[in-house]
């Protein structure tokens, strides 16, 4: 069974989007700009939903 982390070795912030790529095999990068564009549609919504998951996911080396 797959884990969902965040990712150490493809991160621009905090690895969220790194670690749905593994996680769901999706490109980080169409990841990213959905997360940009939504950000332009409901700045404060999206964002705190960025920052939630990153304090929730695990880091890629926290795994146990």
């Amino acid at each position: 069974m797959k884990k969902l982390y965040r990712s150490n070795s493809n991160q621009m912030l905090a690895g969220v989007f790194g670690g749905l790529e593994e996680y769901f095999n999706i490109d980080a990068t169409i990841l990213r700009l959905l997360f940009v564009v939504l950000l332009f549609m409901s700045f404060f919504t999206v964002a705190v939903i960025y920052l939630i998951a990153a304090m929730i996911i695990p880091a890629e080396g926290e795994i146990r």
